[in-house]
């Protein structure tokens, strides 16, 4: 075992780290063994022991301290592309057949939609300009 150069038992412990990463896909385990690789490097660089565990922890801390609450953040946010439904709602349209509280048509980024008024007591003539403010099922609802 003395024969083992230090660094070559940092790298395989970046290694054992490096499997639970994979199978369990916690990113902390990650962020450990980058920390052993930084170990693995001290200790080609002759650094001793101590220094060698004081960059470990110094590193993987760092790095969980850093990179976890960005990759949580980041996690949580909506994508700021919308799709879909959601794409179309804010858009302007214009009224094809009269829209009120009851129904009417509009033409919606190149296609006809049904739509119907937010307002049930306003009505939309053709050629207005109305913004769709949701979509529920294949009818736009509009102001």
């Amino acid at each position: 075992m003395d024969d083992i150069d230090a660094w070559v038992w940092w790298l395989i412990g970046a290694v054992g780290l490096g499997i639970p990463l994979v199978v369990t896909a916690m990113p902390e385990f990650g962020m450990l063994a980058v920390g052993a690789v930084a170990g693995a490097v001290t200790a080609g660089l002759g650094g001793g022991v101590v220094l060698q565990v004081v960059v470990f922890a110094a590193v993987s801390v760092a790095l969980i301290a850093v990179v976890r609450p960005v990759a949580t953040r980041h996690r949580s946010q909506r994508p700021q592309l919308a799709t879909g439904i959601d794409a179309l709602k804010g858009k302007q349209a214009v009224v094809l057949e009269r829209v009120d509280g009851s129904g009417g048509r509009i033409k919606l980024a190149g296609e006809v939609w049904s739509a119907r008024a937010l307002d049930t007591g306003r009505a939309y003539e053709v050629g207005e300009a109305v913004d769709v403010v949701e979509i529920e099922g294949a009818t736009a609802v509009v102001m």
